[in-house]
């Protein structure tokens, strides 16, 4: 009898790839994939705790599901990921009909737990232990790493795929809750790294994006030889049929000469780096325990720009953290403002358990100041992006095209006409009127129009003789 399965990813890249692997490993235990809870036996909510709305999300998605489980009580249903490690016994008290709680560090027994739970075993907790229940070694051990074989049916397009060099983080800044769910940095074997990539190649890929908390902390030590991320980019570039690396997100002081110039230098690696930034304040970045000031920070950009010229530098900042002045506020702007970033990503101050600022720093900023730097750094970050992409006007550029615009896909657009998406080397979004069949290829395309987000472009043609026709597919 098929078992039908329904997922739900919530958070970063470390948290879709997961997924991904998850129902891989689901489909070979015989689960077919659905898209609603109402139809599936087995529900799973893969879980981020960066944030409280994306915890608050998944406790509402649960209450939801009340009914459905007191209708059908051999629905099982779990909650799996970030938010499993941190609430851990939490999840039953506030959700009791919840089968299954899963942290990352536990994700290859799934398929063994529901098999177990739906024989009548009850439910099941599986998480790793706590940063202070052990040991370094014993606490590494507990959160294995997960990287099974791949399924290209479980991406969303099969040219381009998630590849985890490393898990966990040792940076404890004091905000966040990462380095507790997602335990010690760990660094991967390189031919193991290696040997993933070429599967995935064999299997249609032309991108990786190489994935970790702090990607370009990546170490690797093997008898003599130390592996850095520069080292292993060297090693992944010889791999014939892959196209294009990429990597986040990065940690601004391991951003080293020796990984620039491996971008410079490598011409598959693209030249794309994002690089939080968090605040632009010196008092605020020392309260985060960042580990840099905004000095270097700057001196870091200043390398970036002189080495890879071409290179697009996007960043994250954090507004409204613990005792932010409008004074720190307006060093953050200024910043932004001075970095240039093609992007940011900008969140309001989320308070999390645990972590040392909601220990010790009261979260006195008020929620309407918070909103309102929010809402002014956009305003400021967005105009820039906007600066940035009109030079690009009347420019070719190469795109990786890997399926329907989101307005083709919302429109339900078919046929051998349609809007399509691509992105260039320094990841920027490109929509142009194409086919079905350009889908998974390297195209040379002219932007004829720009916004702060997007380049709008046409297929180049090539000239022959008097006649015109577009690029062979």
């Amino acid at each position: 009898m098929s078992k039908r399965l329904y997922i739900e990813t919530v958070g970063c890249q470390m948290n879709l790839l997961d997924s991904e692997l998850v129902v891989a490993a689901l489909r070979e235990a015989g689960y077919e994939l659905v898209d609603h809870p109402r139809q599936a036996d087995t529900v799973l909510f893969n879980t981020c705790s960066v944030r409280q709305h994306a915890e608050d999300k998944i406790y509402s998605a649960l209450g939801r599901l009340k009914h459905a489980k007191e209708h059908d009580p051999h629905k099982i249903i779990g909650v799996v990921g970030c938010m499993a490690q941190k609430d851990q016994r939490l999840i039953f008290e506030r959700a009791p009909f919840v089968d299954l709680v899963v942290g990352p560090g536990q994700l290859h027994q799934i398929p063994r737990l529901l098999e177990e739970i739906a024989a009548g075993s009850g439910p099941r907790l599986e998480v790793s232990l706590d940063r202070k229940a052990g040991s370094r070694l014993e606490v590494e051990q507990s959160f294995e790493s997960y990287d099974p074989l791949r399924d290209p049916r479980m991406r969303p397009n099969p040219y381009q795929a998630f590849v985890r060099i490393m898990i966990g983080c040792d940076k404890f800044c004091t905000y966040c809750i990462v380095p507790r769910v997602r335990g010690p940095e760990q660094s991967r074997d390189p031919a193991h790294i290696e040997a993933e990539v070429r599967r995935l190649v064999d299997q249609g890929c032309r991108e990786v994006t190489l994935l970790g908390q702090t990607v370009n902390s990546y170490r690797y030590q093997a008898g003599d030889r130390r592996w850095r991320l520069s080292d292993l980019m060297i090693q992944l570039h010889e791999i014939e049929g892959l196209d294009r690396i990429r990597f986040v997100t990065n940690y601004p002081r391991d951003m080293t000469d020796d990984l620039l110039e491996a971008v410079r230098d490598l011409p598959k690696v693209m030249p794309y780096l994002h690089v939080p930034a968090q605040s632009g304040s010196d008092r605020v970045l020392r309260r985060m325990k960042r580990g840099y000031t905004v000095a270097e920070y700057r001196e870091m950009l200043a390398r970036i720009r002189q080495t890879v010229p071409q290179a697009a530098v996007t960043s994250d900042f954090i507004v409204g953290f613990c005792g932010e002045t409008q004074s720190e506020f307006a060093e953050t702007i200024e910043l932004v403002r001075q970095g240039r970033f093609k992007n940011s990503f900008i969140f309001k101050y989320s308070p999390r358990p645990d972590t040392k600022s909601h220990q010790h720093l009261p979260d006195d900023v008020p929620d309407d100041v918070k909103r309102r730097r929010n809402n002014e750094l956009l305003a400021i970050q967005n105009a820039i992006s906007e600066a940035l992409n009109r030079p690009f006007l009347g420019r070719q550029v190469e795109v990786l095209v890997v399926g329907p615009s989101k307005a083709a896909r919302k429109q339900g657009a078919a046929g051998a006409s349609l809007q399509l998406t691509g992105r260039t080397p320094c990841d920027r979004i490109v929509v142009f009127d194409g086919n079905p069949r350009q889908i998974g290829q390297l195209l040379p395309v002219r932007v004829y129009d720009v916004n702060g987000f997007t380049l709008f472009s046409e297929v180049v043609t090539r000239h022959v003789g008097p006649q015109v026709f577009q690029l062979q597919l």
